[in-house]
């Protein structure tokens, strides 16, 4: 069967700036946390050893020109353009920046810029981070730079890469510093990085830019176990707290009604301010960025939350393992692909049909050196990872559902926060030591897949 795409529909990849471009002067949380605590990035090997696009940027955007991108997402770092987060503007970085941009749109490849993916400053850290509203404002500024720098010529902004990851990393499951288990400080960062997006999204709209501003989330489509009310109840809450937490208010311009309630009874609210409502409502996008990489299957908890434990969103579910599910077994996630589909049709029913696209989707796979053939990793199984979530996104773009685009996560092997190299992601294999990029199968597939627009599939 062949699977068309609508005309200018987005083929490209996603990246960022922390992961790809290294060669750093400055410090953000990741230094920082791996100078004192190495042991906790795979084999020791942190955020200086990238795909150093920072040296290689021209020739890797001949390799996405290769690839057949009519688009492609990064990120600016704000310590990099900043380093203290809020004083002095760095040339370098501008210059820098300046020509990623003017030779991805001379090649014409769309840039699609994100203005904060996981690197905070490490001087906006010891400030308290997200926890503390004046960074909120170091941020409005830092955006508004990067809009008055750039802005005539990128005209798809994104205010964060799924805000979510810092909440639950850095102040919940302790897999990001700053490493703190304590769920009313995890709702104060995700409250303020919505005011910080909305002050962005209010910034753009008054300088009256060509372009668009939206924000990339990742949505994870809870599943209950059972139609038992129970479970469905169990996987409400779920969708609220990962999910609703951010899709609501740059949607809506409002926070679900019940997940308000719920935290107010347990105590558990961030600080607000009477203005706060006002410039949520400001916040709402032109264009949302879709993340999805796995579902998340829940049942209702079968034994009482220990009152002495520190309130978590496990109280009020547990992870439910599907039986004969699908497993990408280096990365321990599962793999569904209708769910896709469903998160389209989500946004078609009950939000309003928002424009949108796939921003990230892909699937690591650890030591795939063992897959090569003829000087080639032949990955024929991310070929059938990507034509699989494709023939579902096309079934809901054939439904109405307004879908604009499809990237992959991500172009080159890159360094991947606390897992180093362990597993490979891109569509091109990265030669860590030697630094030589080597297209694999499934880069020649997506190149023919988006010349073509279209791809084959029984």
């Amino acid at each position: 069967m062949k699977y068309a795409f609508p005309d200018n529909f987005w083929w490209g990849s996603a990246s960022s700036a922390l992961q790809t471009e290294g060669t750093r002067e400055g410090e953000t949380t990741w230094d920082y946390w791996f100078a004192r605590e190495p042991n906790r990035f795979h084999n020791g090997v942190g955020p200086q050893h990238t795909s150093t696009f920072y040296q290689h940027w021209k020739t890797d955007i001949q390799l996405l020109k290769q690839l057949n991108h009519n688009s492609f997402r990064t990120s600016i770092s704000w310590e990099r353009l900043i380093p203290d987060g809020i004083g002095e503007v760095n040339p370098d970085a501008v210059d820098f920046y300046n020509q990623v941009i003017d030779e991805l749109n001379e090649q014409g490849i769309t840039p699609f810029i994100t203005l904060f993916h996981f690197d905070m400053p490490m001087a906006m850290q010891e400030i308290g981070g997200w926890e503390n509203r004046d960074v909120v404002d170091a941020y409005a500024r830092y955006a508004q730079i990067c809009f008055e720098l750039f802005g005539d010529r990128v005209l798809h902004w994104f205010t964060f890469n799924e805000p979510i990851v810092p909440v639950e990393g850095g102040y919940l499951y302790d897999f990001h510093y700053p490493n703190v288990v304590d769920f009313r400080r995890a709702a104060t960062v995700a409250y303020h990085t919505v005011l910080a997006h909305a002050k962005a999204v209010q910034a753009y709209r008054a300088g009256h830019y060509a372009g668009e501003i939206g924000i990339v989330l990742n949505l994870t489509p809870s599943y209950p176990r059972s139609r038992n009310p129970a479970d469905v109840k169990a996987a409400h809450i779920a969708d609220l707290m990962f999910n609703r937490s951010f899709l609501d208010p740059v949607l809506r311009g409002e926070y679900p009604a019940d997940l308000v309630a719920l935290l107010k009874s347990y105590d558990q609210l961030p600080a607000c301010k009477p203005e706060d409502g006002f410039l949520i409502a400001e916040g709402k996008i032109d264009l949302l960025g879709v993340n999805y990489y796995q579902p998340r299957r829940v049942k209702c908890r079968d034994s009482a939350v220990n009152p002495q434990a520190p309130f978590m969103p496990e109280w009020f579910f547990d992870n439910y393992e599907m039986p004969g599910r699908k497993m990408n077994p280096y990365r321990g996630w599962e793999i569904y692909a209708p769910g896709i589909y469903d998160i389209l049709v989500n946004l078609r029913d009950n939000y309003g049909n928002p424009r949108c696209f796939i921003s990230e989707n892909g699937m690591g796979v650890e030591n795939e050196q063992r897959f090569i053939e003829n000087g080639q990793i032949n990955d024929q199984y991310r070929i059938d990872f990507i034509s699989e979530h494709l023939s579902w996104l096309h079934k809901g773009i054939s439904e109405g559902c307004n879908c604009l685009g499809y990237h992959m996560w991500t172009f080159i092997d890159n360094w991947s926060w606390c897992n180093a190299y362990k597993n490979r992601y891109g569509f091109i294999q990265l030669d860590v030591e030697t630094q030589q990029r080597t297209i694999k199968k499934s880069g020649e597939w997506f190149a023919a897949t988006a010349l073509n627009n279209s791809f084959d599939k029984e």
